[in-house]
């Protein structure tokens, strides 16, 4: 079967810089998906995207469809003719809708029968034929939000269209899409070569767009070269260029052939909080900022231009003026925002909405300052401290640093307190509360700041979840699932044992809106440790591993994650599973029982294997129980894993459910012990180790 590479090409306006990689990645994957539908077989496919095009080459693509040989199956053979052997009705209808005539017709051996049937040929169509439809579909399946007309087109798209490039091999493939018919032409650079170019075949297409066109198409090599060229030219100067992702792919989707040049600004902008200048830079005018040896903010930056210039000098100036005004802004804010306490701007907040039923930010503070001395003490933190970092929790979200830049909200209140000579864990206490932000965040690692981030999250959640606005489906503008698991991981990783259902109570009784109810407190409870499911499967815990011990049902998420550690030790161990096992097996059998006395009376224990397991567990209890106690729960478990011989010839020596009352009684009381012990620790019976 013949086999040549195929190019799709479409030349847009300059799209969106945000979203592009996630364009990119699904024409790919819907391109392919239409191939393995429409059974075309090829080797590697290759996604390319810029600011002007998104484009897809298939290597080696299947030029045509296999023949296909199609059964079809009729009537049963003794339906399909009468007793003189000629052709029922059904038949000869079943014929001609093959096309053909009764005598045409097989017969099919099936383990049902024999059925007369039709074996049609159906030959392959042409890729040729097909891939229009293919990528006609994988364009309407883009993850486009909005799409927009122009002119007085009918087409929709994210942005207006320009050209359409269709190849497979050297012949263009006859379409048209988006009201533009496909052709070999394809465009370069804007400025550099916007002249068209006629690719003589789809393999053609990386070697023309770079060596004439003035086009990286590849995404993630114009990134690799945008950061080495930032590294490069900070080098130079003796320092470093922060090249964080996010930022390095909205550039990277800005530009078609980067090139990059350093700047400097006035070195008295250095007296405003780096964040401030960093954020300008950033958000801005996506520069890249330089750091010494120490991390220290240089006055320099990194601007990546889309073009080759005659006469960077000029290019390099002209970043230079337009970066003065915006850091001249911060620097004004925050002159302006020190001339005030930051307690001053408290007031504000009664006329700023947190949520309509829920009340103002005031409203919220004032919440917060209760739960968070409670968690404080909780701590054994100081209350004088934990209600002052709560009170000025959000004073900083009403200053003109942040609001200019939202995203430094928490981090000026750091700055702004200590500025003012707040103690400084309560300005620590400031930025932290937010934290963790985003998935590889630090967590907070204060006590005042841990307890003031607590109360931060436990009021949104509950309260958004009391006004009946919990998530649904993949909708949750308020950040529930982040704010959720951000709580936990807090609790968890900080080793702090709380008790999460009386933390919730506790912040649901605070909202005036809610009408507080134990099935509330349960259903957010409930929906954090959902939260905590998905982490642990995430780092490869099974899921069974974490029903096991959901079920022992704990208040307190540092011991469910201790509890955690102790299953999946278990689960190492020699004998896992058939201790498992086990504990499913006396879990049926003490189910099927009832009610069960655990009181053993070691008067009745007859036989040699119940006395056995009987003093091994009595042998091993005190320890058990004073590990429990502990949180200890590996220790715990990996001694009660060594009763499994005494477990193990208790079953095979012993009736449970003998006649006697008194015997059959003491033998499950007995095992409902051995159970109740695994019990506090994780559900085993729910393990298939």
């Amino acid at each position: 079967m013949e086999r040549k590479d195929f190019l799709f090409e479409l030349g847009t306006e300059e799209l969106p810089p945000k979203a592009l990689k996630r364009l990119r990645d699904a024409l790919r994957d819907e391109i392919i998906k239409g191939l393995a539908e429409a059974e075309l077989a090829h080797n590697e496919v290759e996604a390319y995207a810029t600011p002007r095009r998104l484009a897809v080459l298939v290597r080696q693509l299947q030029t045509r469809q296999q023949d296909r040989q199609i059964e079809r199956r009729g009537p049963a053979k003794q339906a399909a003719f009468d007793a003189d052997g000629t052709p029922t009705k059904a038949l000869e209808g079943f014929a001609r809708s093959c096309g053909v005539t009764p005598d045409a017709l097989i017969e099919i051996e099936t383990p049902k029968g024999v059925w007369m049937g039709y074996v049609m040929h159906q030959p392959g169509k042409a890729a040729s034929e097909l891939l229009p439809g293919i990528v006609e579909t994988a364009l309407n399946r883009l993850p486009i939000p909005k799409r927009m007309r122009w002119g007085a087109r009918e087409a929709a798209f994210v942005r207006p269209v320009h050209w359409v490039v269709m190849l497979l091999g050297d012949e263009v493939v006859p379409a048209t899409l988006l009201e533009h018919a496909a052709d070999r032409i394809t465009y370069g650079h804007r400025f550099h070569a916007p002249q068209g170019f006629a690719l003589r075949s789809a393999e053609d297409y990386l070697p023309t767009l770079r060596q004439q066109g003035f086009v990286e198409p590849d995404f993630d090599t114009r990134a690799v070269s945008i950061a080495g060229q930032a590294q490069a030219l900070a080098e130079e100067a003796g320092a470093r260029a922060v090249v964080e992702r996010d930022l390095l792919d909205e550039v990277t989707a800005l530009t078609e052939w980067p090139r990059a040049l350093m700047g400097s600004f006035d070195e008295t902008f250095l007296e405003v909080p780096p964040e401030c200048l960093i954020s300008a830079m950033k958000g801005h005018q996506k520069y890249f900022h330089l750091v010494d040896g120490q991390g220290r903010l240089l006055n320099r930056f990194i601007t990546v231009a889309n073009i080759d210039s005659r006469n960077p000098e000029a290019v390099r100036d002209g970043n230079e003026r337009v970066i003065r005004p915006r850091l001249a802004d911060a620097k004004f804010f925050w002159d302006q925002d020190r001339k005030q306490p930051l307690e001053d701007f408290l007031p504000r907040l009664k006329q700023v909405v947190f949520q309509r039923q829920l009340g103002t930010l005031m409203d919220k503070v004032d919440r917060l300052e209760n739960l968070t001395v409670k968690i404080g003490r909780e701590l054994g933190e100081a209350v004088a401290l934990c209600e002052r970092a709560a009170h000025l929790s959000k004073c900083d979200l009403m200053t003109e640093m942040v609001g200019e830049f939202p995203e430094l909200q928490g981090i000026m209140g750091r700055y702004y307190a200590l500025a003012q000579g707040e103690d400084p864990r309560v300005a620590q206490a400031l930025d932290e509360q937010y934290k963790p932000r985003f998935a590889a965040d630090t967590l907070p690692g204060d006590g005042i700041s841990q307890a003031l981030a607590l109360a931060d999250k436990l009021d949104t959640i509950t309260g958004i979840f009391g006004i009946g606005e919990a998530p649904t489906g993949d909708k949750d503008p308020y950040g529930l699932r982040r704010a959720a698991l951000g709580a936990l991981r807090i609790m968890i990783e900080n080793n702090l044992n709380l008790n999460l259902r009386a933390l919730v109570e506790a912040s649901l009784k605070q909202h005036d809106a809610v009408d507080y109810s134990d099935t509330l407190r349960d259903e957010i409870v409930d929906f954090m440790y959902a939260r905590l499911r998905t982490w642990y499967l995430e780092q490869g815990a099974q899921v069974e591993q974490f029903e096991a011990v959901r079920a022992v049902r704990s208040d307190y998420p540092v011991q469910f994650a201790r509890r955690m550690e102790a299953v999946r030790r278990f689960a190492e161990l020699e004998g896992a599973e058939a201790l498992a096992a086990a504990n499913k097996r006396i879990g049926n059998i003490l189910k099927k029982a009832g009610k069960v006395d655990t009181r053993v009376n070691p008067e009745l224990l007859q036989q040699a294997a119940e006395r056995d397991l009987w003093a091994a567990w009595q042998a091993m209890a005190g320890e058990v129980e004073k590990a429990v106690q502990a949180g200890e729960f590996i220790a715990a478990i990996e001694q009660l894993a060594t009763l499994r011989p005494a477990v193990d010839a208790f079953f095979d020596q012993v009736m449970v459910m003998v006649e006697e009352p008194a015997l059959r009684a003491n033998r499950l009381a007995l095992l409902a012990t051995i159970k109740g012990a695994f019990d506090r620790i994780a559900d085993l019976s729910k393990l298939s180790v």
